[in-house]
């Protein structure tokens, strides 16, 4: 594989300061990555297209969609997105929610109203991500915590697998909510086709073994590929089994979308929009190598945008970063965004010369690629290691899940999206306040425990250590922690260790200055250590400080325990200057 870049390495000066308007990584391309880039782009079109085609079909669209998919968002990330491997076309989570917002907005309706109210998803998408972008909202990705996000992928997968049951069995089902979907796909096995059963169960088995066993080959490209040799050959839909169908040859001519549209549209192109940038910025940054350019948040909130709105105006899908398509990518070899313009050159190419190769594909080969490619979406593994680390997390990855499946898959992002800032909320709201000791022999303070037994700790001294930021919505929380404390240890003087808080309100500091003041009329004594600058300088503009006074307020914990242990117990051990 060709070396990738050192990150000292710059491009060469005439290249920084060209006047033509080429990409930055075509500027600064070597010759070395061709070799790289042609075979990873080929490779990643084997996964890419026919996942495409499968993802078309998902949405309910004609399956050429999928191919300007794989053509038009691709090679605008490639020209305008900051991640050196990123294959951009749809996704499953994007699939899923397209095809629930199709379904909601035009039930019933027949492809053409399909293909325009995709083209005005798509575009509202693109131009909301456009728009973030402008606004330089790029943070925004971060409000979805990963557990979350890991019950709302399994959520999905769930959803997937239970909407492309019906064409593994080869029955028709009138969909409704999830559980009515699974109450009529039980009533409709009797009804199912064996000739699909036996096709669907082929394209399961050899998807699965050739990925188990053979990871580097394109599985997807041969298994639809054998399905097309085996449906001419034995004439699979005169045995019953349904197949792609004509399809048209060329490129796609521009559908505008309607307004009529946005108002109902527009809710569920903000969580898509979110969404489509979530998983792109996370496939990013997961597949760069030392060396590589970061993705910037907000240059690729540009780039996705222009590749929905282009796309959405030429026929496709809204898109986004893919992280299996963008690992085919990486593991084959790719260098550079030239891996994906490959990629669009072979879309463009089955869409020109190979169309009549797509019609023969049995509907159930395609949705056995979009199961086995969504079933990596529920990984067991994820909720095991969340739940080890943190039993909370693990009930809001459960919820996000529960979401998707219960109230649906766009109500799902409002539910993911509630549930991390909830969770945010609840972190923020109740932080840790520890009772602290000092290792014997050492001036290291740790929390009170069973297994340190032997710390120190002095008569008449409470020692406290809040942590994170204390303001108004955490403080009244905090006070009833240290206030328990007190009165559990009944000390004569507290200190409160503030090295663990980065910043303090009014609000906090006027529950402090009270706090103070009625410790003062039970006899004890409030002194503060450790406070970083920004904290010190609040605390002194405060009634606190003017409290506290200079004499109360110390660099460190270990200076304030020796004031401490000499002022007040007498010892003879040498005394630290206070702040």
């Amino acid at each position: 594989m060709p070396p990738s870049d050192p990150p000292s390495a710059q491009p060469p000066r005439h290249a920084r300061q060209s006047a033509i308007p080429l990409p930055e990584w075509l500027l600064h391309y070597r010759t070395h990555w061709v070799k790289g880039d042609l075979i990873a782009g080929l490779t990643s079109a084997a996964v890419v297209i026919p996942n495409a085609l499968a993802y078309a079909t998902l949405a309910g669209l004609p399956v050429e969609a999928g191919l300007y998919t794989a053509f038009f968002p691709m090679m605008i990330y490639a020209l305008f997105g900051t991640s050196r491997v990123l294959s951009v076309s749809t996704t499953t989570t994007l699939a899923i929610l397209t095809t629930s917002a199709l379904a909601r907005v035009a039930p019933g309706s027949g492809q053409t109203e399909l293909l325009t109210a995709a083209a005005t998803l798509g575009v509202l998408v693109g131009a909301m991500l456009m728009i973030a972008s402008l606004l330089r909202l790029g943070f925004v990705a971060n409000f979805i915590s990963a557990p979350v996000l890991v019950g709302f992928k399994a959520g999905i997968a769930v959803v997937i697998f239970v909407d492309q049951l019906p064409k593994l069995l080869g029955i028709h089902v009138v969909k409704g909510e999830f559980f009515y979907n699974v109450l009529r796909i039980i009533e409709g096995i009797p009804r199912a086709t064996p000739p699909t059963v036996v096709v669907a169960a082929v394209a399961l088995v050899a998807l699965v073994l050739l990925r188990r066993f053979v990871p580097r080959v394109p599985a997807p490209l041969i298994v639809v590929a054998c399905a097309i040799v085996a449906s001419k050959l034995l004439d699979l839909h005169a045995l019953g089994v349904d197949t792609v169908g004509t399809v048209p040859a060329g490129l796609p001519a521009p559908r505008l979308p309607v307004l009529a549209l946005v108002d109902t549209l527009w809710p569920i192109a903000l969580g898509m929009a979110l969404m489509s940038f979530t998983e792109t910025v996370a496939a990013g940054r997961a597949f760069a190598r030392h060396g590589e350019p970061v993705p910037r948040a907000n240059r690729e909130l540009f780039a996705t945008g222009l590749a929905n709105l282009v796309g959405a105006l030429f026929g496709a899908m809204p898109g986004g970063g893919g992280t299996t398509q963008t690992a085919v990518n990486r593991r084959a070899g790719a260098c550079s965004q030239a891996a994906a313009l490959v990629t669009a050159a072979v879309a463009l190419a089955a869409m020109l010369l190979l169309s009549p190769l797509i019609g023969p594909i049995p509907q159930a080969v395609l949705a056995a690629v979009v199961i086995v490619y969504s079933i990596g979406l529920f990984d067991p593994i994820e909720f095991r290691a969340i739940a080890r680390v943190r039993r909370m997390e693990f009930v809001w990855a459960l919820v996000a899940l529960a979401g998707v499946v219960v109230v649906g898959t766009l109500q799902g992002i409002l539910v993911a999206i509630v549930v991390s800032l909830a969770a945010l909320a609840h972190q923020l709201s109740d932080p840790p306040v520890y009772v602290l000791a000092r290792k014997r022999n050492t001036d290291v303070f740790r929390p009170v425990s069973h297994a340190h037994p032997n710390d120190e700790t002095w008569p008449g001294l409470l020692m406290l250590l809040p942590e994170g930021r204390i303001y108004f919505a955490n403080v009244e929380q905090i006070g009833q922690k240290i206030l328990r404390l007190i009165a559990a240890a009944a000390p004569q003087t507290v200190i409160v260790d503030l090295s663990g808080v980065f910043d303090i309100e009014y609000t906090a500091l006027k529950m402090f200055a009270d706090s103070e003041q009625r410790l003062r009329a039970r006899g004890i004594t409030l002194w503060l250590a450790a406070m970083n600058p920004e904290v010190l300088a609040l605390v002194q503009r405060s009634p606190l400080g003017e409290a506290l006074g200079r004499e109360r307020m110390f660099h460190n914990l270990e200076q304030a325990v020796s004031h401490y242990r000499t002022a007040v117990l007498g010892e003879t051990s040498e005394t630290g200057s206070a702040r």
